[in-house]
C-alpha cells in the first residue's frame, strides 16, 4: 500500500516556533535555532511528516491478524536493534516504529550528557543518564504496546519523541513529503489507522479502530488522505 497524508487545503499551515533552549546553549544552538517538531507540514506540498499509519483487522473486536494474513516471509524476520539518536539536542527520529522482539538502543554522540526518561505499560519505566559518547540499551526486548510511548530528556526538557511497538509488520511512518508505504500487505478487507502526536487518531476516538479499506493484489495506490494535525 502506498499513500500520502496531507494537511487540508484552505487551512493555514501551522508555523514551527523556535524552542526555548535554556541548557547547554553553546552546543545545542551551534547550528542555529531549534524548531518545534510536534507538527511538521511541508509548505511546498502540504505533506504531513511523522504520521504513523498501520493496519488492523476488519472486526474492531479482533486485536491480532490471523496467521494466514501475515506474509510467510515475515517468519524469517530476525529481531533488530532500533536506534534513537540525539546528535544535537533533538531526538532522531522524532517518531520511531518497532516490532515485538526488537531492542531499543539510545545513542549519545554529542559533547553533553543526556537523559532518557521512559514510562510505559508493557516495557517498564526508565530514567537513565547517558554520558558523552555513550550508548544505553534497554535491558529487555520490546513487547507490544497498544499506544505510543512518549520519551523525554529531563536535562533538556524540550527534547521528546515517541515509540510505537507493533506485533505485526503492517505499519509505516510518513516522510517529509507525507508519503508512506506498507509492504507485503494482505489482500482483503481491513482497517487503516492514522495517528499523529498532536491530535491522536484521525477521526477522533472512533478513529482508533481505523477506516475500512479493501486491499487488492499488487501495489495499491491510495488517494491522498487529509489529516488536520493542528494542535488543539
Amino acid at each position: 500500500i502506498k499513500g500520502r497524508v496531507v494537511f487540508p487545503e484552505g487551512k493555514e499551515i501551522p508555523k514551527r516556533a523556535e524552542l526555548n533552549v535554556n541548557q547547554d546553549k553553546q552546543h545545542c544552538l551551534g547550528k542555529g535555532a531549534i524548531l518545534d517538531e510536534s507538527v511538521i507540514v511541508n509548505p511546498k506540498n502540504r505533506g504531513v511528516k511523522n504520521v504513523v499509519v498501520f493496519l488492523r483487522p476488519l472486526d474492531p473486536k479482533d486485536k491480532e491478524f490471523k496467521p494466514a494474513e501475515v506474509h510467510p516471509a515475515d517468519a524469517k524476520r530476525k529481531p533488530q536493534e532500533v536506534a534513537i539518536d540525539q546528535p544535537c539536542c533533538m531526538f532522531v527520529s522524532r517518531v520511531t516504529i518497532a516490532r515485538v522482539g526488537d531492542t531499543l538502543v539510545v545513542k549519545n554522540p554529542s559533547p553533553v550528557a543526556h537523559n532518557f526518561f521512559w514510562a510505559s505499560e508493557k516495557n517498564g519505566d526508565f530514567n537513565v543518564n547517558i554520558p558523552v559518547g555513550q550508548t544505553w540499551t534497554m535491558p529487555n526486548a520490546l513487547a507490544a504496546e497498544s499506544r505510543s510511548v512518549q520519551y523525554k530528556c529531563t536535562i533538556h526538557p524540550w527534547m521528546t519523541g515517541y515509540v510505537r511497538v507493533f506485533d505485526h509488520p503492517y505499519f509505516a511512518v510518513t516522510d517529509a513529503d507525507g508519503n508512506f508505504e506498507i509492504q507485503s500487505a494482505p489482500a482483503g478487507q481491513f482497517r487503516i489507522v492514522f495517528w499523529h502526536e498532536a491530535v491522536g487518531t484521525r477521526g477522533g476516538a472512533e478513529g482508533r479502530f481505523g477506516e475500512p479499506i479493501q486491499i487488492a493484489g499488487g501495489t495499491m495506490e491510495m488517494k491522498a488522505t487529509d489529516f488536520d494535525v493542528s494542535p488543539k
